[in-house]
């Protein structure tokens, strides 16, 4: 008989971790409180039309989405576009997709747009992250890129991010997000190519789920997990279900309150990762706003960012419309998750008739509101020094999830690498069979 799993989330890393095991033998079953599998990469409806609820991309360069979605069977399926980059700054719109663009970018002077590249080609050079936890993303900035940089450019940026969480931030977050974006025009197209399935994530996870299914794996969806103890040598999960391991991927605050054996420093150590959290506005429009993809933002607006998908998927996924998203990066205890949807559509609409003359809320086919209190964590300086081991000190009971994302944003790519890395590190050695 196999040796038993229990993986509590249903997410992209639940769903890797599931598909690795399952491969060597385990037999594995997936718990989710929700009804529907996929985390922060599920999908909904949006007007008549079926797309992911928070916004995603592929980089040519993200080899560990591509392999996984290859694995499942969907290559074939993968479009690849050139994209362009706006910047909204002192109430302007301005594109900035390449070096002649940047060049006239009038928000900061020449010398300023020197040393900004530098930082950004000293830190796509920079192939370890350790160092870079010792010092706050602010001093480091401030000393690469100068006072006028960071006052104009980088935080802002960081604001829109982090809040005021950015002062306690330290450098390797900027570092992981340069060096991600720097490796897609190296990965050889010299192009910022980004990618999406047909289908968007939808497709994924069905996909995905129908290959797991195949293979023996159990979904448990609308089952939320509140208790996991020892007994024995074995695992049990709300005193009925028992496993031989069982793995958390929700977030490390929800892990220490099911894990009531655990000690009393253990439980303080996973309590004390704070979140970043993100109001996030999915909108049907009649016509594009911009030819960007993403709209960075420098001004004061009520919303950190526009992505607009249609620029990347064709518009005839959506009858011709065009999808746009609008997110609010906020701390998981933020006030404004508590905001009534029509309270955040009239203020996001209202900034958006300021910024685009031409948008009237005539035009909005659907508007809805995705709110999510814990997307990643905050790194703070000696971020790893201070984070808890994914091995608890049950035996076979491990908590891994998006604070082991130490040195990068938190993206797909580096959550199936997560899985990948936990596998190899755990069960390198192990097979599912109890012989």
């Amino acid at each position: 008989m196999s040796q038993k799993v229990g993986i509590v989330g249903a997410g992209i890393l639940g769903l890797t971790l599931a598909l690795r095991l399952v491969n060597r033998g385990f037999s594995v079953t997936i718990f989710d409180s929700a009804n529907e599998i996929g985390g922060l990469a599920s999908a909904w409806q949006i007007g008549d039309f079926i797309w992911d609820k928070h916004y995603h991309v592929t980089l040519f360069s993200d080899t560990y989405t591509r392999k996984i979605i290859s694995e499942i069977g969907l290559d074939d399926e993968f479009d690849w576009v050139e994209t362009k980059t706006g910047f909204y700054a002192e109430g302007r719109l301005f594109s900035v997709s390449n070096v002649v663009e940047f060049l006239q970018f009038p928000v900061i002077g020449f010398l300023d747009k020197i040393r900004l590249a530098a930082t950004i080609l000293y830190a796509s050079h920079i192939a370890e992250g350790n160092k870079l936890e010792e010092v706050s993303v602010e001093e480091w900035l401030r000393k690469l890129s100068g006072q006028r940089n960071f006052e104009r450019l980088w935080k802002p940026l960081l604001r829109a991010k982090l809040g005021d969480a950015y002062q306690q931030t330290n450098a390797a977050f900027i570092w992981a997000t340069i060096r991600r974006m720097y490796a897609a025009r190296r990965s050889g197209l010299k192009k910022e190519m980004f990618g999406y399935v047909k289908g968007g994530y939808a497709t994924i996870l069905q996909k995905f789920s129908e290959v797991l299914e195949s293979k023996g794996v159990c979904f448990r969806l609308g089952n939320e997990v509140k208790k996991i103890e020892k007994s024995g040598e074995k695992v049990v999960l709300d005193e009925t279900d028992t496993f031989d391991y069982a793995i958390l991927t929700c977030p490390s605050d929800i892990a220490a309150k099911m894990l009531p054996q655990a000690s009393e420093q253990e439980k303080r150590r996973l309590e004390a990762i704070k979140y970043q959290g993100i109001i996030c506005a999915s909108l049907l429009v009649r016509k594009s706003l911009s030819p960007y993809y993403i709209t960075n933002i420098t001004d004061e607006v009520p919303f950190t960012g526009i992505i607009e998908m249609t620029a990347l998927v064709d518009k005839s996924h959506f009858g011709g419309n065009a999808l746009v998203y609008l997110p609010k990066y906020v701390p998981s205890d933020d006030e404004l998750f508590e905001a009534p949807d029509d309270e955040i559509k009239r203020n996001f609409l209202s900034a958006l008739k300021k910024m685009y003359s031409h948008f009237s809320e005539q035009e909005v086919l659907a508007f809805r509101v995705s709110r999510v209190r814990r997307v990643f964590p905050i790194t703070t300086l000696n971020y790893s020094k201070n984070l808890p081991p994914m091995q608890t000190s049950l035996k076979r009971v491990f908590v891994v999830n998006s604070s082991h994302i130490r040195y990068a944003t938190l993206n797909v790519n580096e959550t199936i690498q997560l899985a990948e890395s936990f596998c190899r590190r755990y069960f390198q050695n192990e097979t599912g069979s109890n012989a």
